[in-house]
């Protein structure tokens, strides 16, 4: 095997965008069972992984942010 090939094989793994983001929304809860974690890894597109774990750790930055400022201008924190 060439030593691209590999790489070739691993990015193109059959899990759709979607089903990456929803495996990386339920790893953010941490409740994933063993045999499901298991099973995603051997599908999931690690590219797709990447982008997915970026877009949701933005997400929670801007939900804490806006969160933050919703309490700050509300006056319930002073």
């Amino acid at each position: 095997m060439k030593p691209g090939e590999e790489l070739k094989q691993v990015a193109a793994r059959p899990l759709s965008f979607g089903q990456t983001i929803r495996a990386v929304a339920w790893s953010f809860f941490g409740v994933r069972k063993g045999s499901e974690h298991e099973a995603d890894m051997a599908k999931l597109n690690p590219v797709h992984v990447i982008i997915a774990g970026v877009i949701g750790a933005a997400l929670f930055v801007l939900l804490l942010v806006l969160l933050v400022r919703w309490v700050i201008s509300s006056g319930v924190a002073g």
